[in-house]
């Protein structure tokens, strides 16, 4: 995990960081500029397009694939890369330009469906696999089904799933992503997986309580902002703020100079934060930008 270089900011009473150098700020989506609306409010829009007004550039990073981000990033103006699949897939959309692309190799991904299967006697789990940014599943589910709609997205059946990617030996997801109605089930499978799995295998997080999430080792949202700040803005971390609610916004918000937790995060998420905003359903972005970018 990152270095934490947010600590020394958690604000006393009345006091605000030093934010003058700040050149970059990154926001999650969903739990974050979104709630249950499944667009960005107003008053979290005219505090984006503030800042923005101040010469500060606005980016997404999200673990949406990157064709359900990409009306965010519109509706914003943004003119940098899109960070989607938690940073597994970063695309210009100004150009069409993908700059970054790291899979589950084939390999893993066998394995890991190996696992849901042997867990799954009571059919508890919906499996997703991201490929090309297509949205490939064994079959809809009603979990799939309320997904898709707030995705946008149309997921296409392929019955065994093992099957499908064997069916060319290049085939290797962006993302793999397991549903469940049960919070617990979520956790066992992510605590199990831990211990099966080294960080340097895979990268595993959780975006919400009910979705699982494995990618390529190499990623995170951390190093997703850091390559867009240092490598494509020539930026440092003293740059940069950070706006999330989840688990896997943890590493970008440990990155940031400032990193913002909204209301709605869980616990540990705070914890880590340098400030926590008010929920997302009453604007909690908004009062971050506002807080220490207006």
């Amino acid at each position: 995990m990152m270095q934490d270089t947010t600590a020394n900011l958690a604000p006393t009473p009345g006091s605000t960081p030093t934010t003058n150098n700040i050149r970059l700020l990154v926001l999650d989506i969903d739990g974050t500029i979104v709630g249950e609306s499944n667009e960005i409010e107003r008053p979290v829009l005219d505090a984006i397009q503030a800042v923005q007004a101040k010469g500060i550039q606005v980016a997404i990073a999200t673990g949406r694939m990157y064709r359900s981000a990409l009306r965010f990033h519109q509706a914003i103006g943004s003119g940098l890369p899109l960070l989607s699949y938690q940073g597994a897939f970063i695309k210009d959309p100004s150009t069409g330009t993908v700059l970054r692309h790291w899979a589950v190799s084939q390999q893993s991904a066998l394995q890991l469906l190996d696992h849901f299967e042997q867990m799954d006697a009571q059919h508890l789990l919906s499996i997703h696999f991201y490929i090309d940014d297509q949205l490939y599943v064994r079959e809809i589910t009603s979990e799939t089904e309320l997904y898709a709609e707030r995705s946008g997205v149309d997921p296409i059946a392929v019955g065994d799933l093992r099957q499908f990617l064997l069916t060319d030996a290049t085939i290797a997801p962006t993302k793999i992503l397991a549903l469940s109605q049960e919070p617990d089930v979520i956790d066992r499978l992510l605590t199990d997986l831990r211990q099966r799995y080294t960080p340097a295998e895979l990268y595993f997080t959780k975006s919400v309580a009910t979705f699982f999430e494995a990618a390529n080792p190499l990623v995170n949202k951390g190093v997703a902002v850091r390559y867009l700040a240092e490598e494509l803005l020539g930026l440092q971390a003293d740059n940069v703020m950070t706006i999330g609610d989840n688990f896997n916004d943890v590493e970008m918000l440990e990155y940031a100079r400032i990193g913002v937790a909204m209301g709605n995060a869980p616990a540990e998420v705070k914890a880590i934060a340098a400030w926590v905003a008010p929920e997302v359903e009453v604007n909690g972005a908004a009062t971050a930008i506002e807080q220490f970018l207006l």
